[in-house]
């Protein structure tokens, strides 16, 4: 059976013994119930891993690491998904999900047909709660490199600053397919889904005005909790990467 993974978050030494932080120490101890001794693994989200020995005294946990390990997990492309923002659990799915399909990074968009729409305050508290959902996809499937979460902003914010790569925007009408907008040598791909509404016309021109190619995928249109992971397994194996 392989090794527990947790994420640490401040940066790893090799051959160094460290306390854990409670919340850390909490989940190994109480809640997994692991034992003094038993094996372990952190990440620090930066690319690199390190086997551990778990060390507890009373309700303190420690790690005795080992050597630093970097085993390849991430593709070697990167995909940027620009994600209207769905209900709560819908968008906990797509964050989960991207982080396990190897996406670089997650952009939410407050798309004008977003079914949540989010307060200042909300809005904090649901990047707390995104990152945390990152953070535990992450020990789950094997990533070293923690996705990353770009602040919520409108589909034209995004596109004031001037943007490189590939974008695809999602359209079932559009008359190119994803396999024809695709080239092998497109080694940056970020794919546009709307919210549950869709984007809406003016969201639209501002994608189309700022280059994105439409693109469909398939005769059915998918959910928004679909779209982004099927396009992203979809380009993945275009382009070779695993």
């Amino acid at each position: 059976m392989a090794a527990p993974r947790f994420y640490h978050p401040f940066a790893l030494t090799a051959h160094t013994e460290i306390a854990l932080p409670d919340a850390l120490a909490h989940h190994a101890i109480r809640v997994l119930r692991l034992k003094d001794g038993q094996d372990i693994v952190l990440f620090d989200g930066l690319g690199t891993q390190f086997p551990a020995t778990l060390r507890i005294e009373g309700k303190k946990g420690f790690a005795n690491l080992g050597a630093a390990e970097t085993p390849v997990r991430e593709l070697a492309g990167r995909i940027t998904v620009l994600q209207g923002i769905a209900s709560s659990d819908k968008m906990d799915w797509i964050i989960e999900k991207a982080v396990e399909m190897g996406v670089s990074c997650l952009v939410p968009i407050r798309a004008q047909r977003s079914v949540l729409q989010l307060s200042a305050e909300r809005q904090a508290k649901r990047m707390v709660h995104w990152q945390r959902v990152i953070e535990s996809a992450s020990e789950q499937c094997g990533r070293n490199r923690l996705m990353e979460l770009a602040a919520p902003l409108s589909l034209s914010n995004y596109f004031r600053d001037a943007r490189t790569g590939l974008h695809l925007f999602c359209d079932p009408d559009a008359p190119q397919q994803l396999a024809q907008a695709i080239k092998p040598q497109d080694q940056a791909v970020t794919i546009l889904i709307g919210p549950e509404g869709g984007w809406s016309p003016e969201e639209q021109k501002v994608a189309l005005a700022a280059q994105a190619q439409a693109i469909r995928f398939g005769h059915r249109v998918l959910r928004t909790e679909t779209a982004a992971l099927a396009l992203t397994a979809a380009i993945s194996a275009l382009q070779g990467w695993e």
